[in-house]
């Protein structure tokens, strides 16, 4: 049986991209990583983790894959990380009435945020 371990993101800046995620999602360092990589983990209970890793390929328009993050309050966390430096992305793909708002992370890691609540 297999199942999915971690999801893995290329970055170009492993401290700046460890910070982001670590604010984003409240994620600390599973073990040490160096200047080439590091796997964050929930910092308690389980949950997926996410590798960082250093990579100089360029950042897809369109990923083939990407993270949804479930917000209950969906505005809220937008603004909290487009604080935290996620930039808004203007997504052509969008459906009418759309449940998610695509960001990018400051590495330009494209990322849905995906409205959880009670409709």
């Amino acid at each position: 049986m297999l199942t999915i371990g971690t999801i893995v993101l290329g970055v170009n800046d492993i401290a700046a991209a460890t910070d982001f995620w670590h604010e984003a999602l409240g994620y600390v360092p599973r073990e040490q990583g160096d200047e080439t990589w590091v796997t964050l983990a929930p910092a308690s209970g389980p949950g997926a983790q996410l590798s960082l890793m250093r990579s100089e390929t360029p950042v897809q328009e369109h990923p083939r894959i990407h993270l949804d993050l479930y917000a209950d309050d969906q505005s809220a966390e937008v603004e909290r990380l487009v604080a935290l430096g996620a930039q808004r992305v203007d997504w052509d793909l969008y459906p009418e009435d759309p449940d998610f708002i695509v960001l990018a992370d400051p590495d330009g890691n494209r990322f849905c945020v995906i409205d959880k609540s009670p409709r």
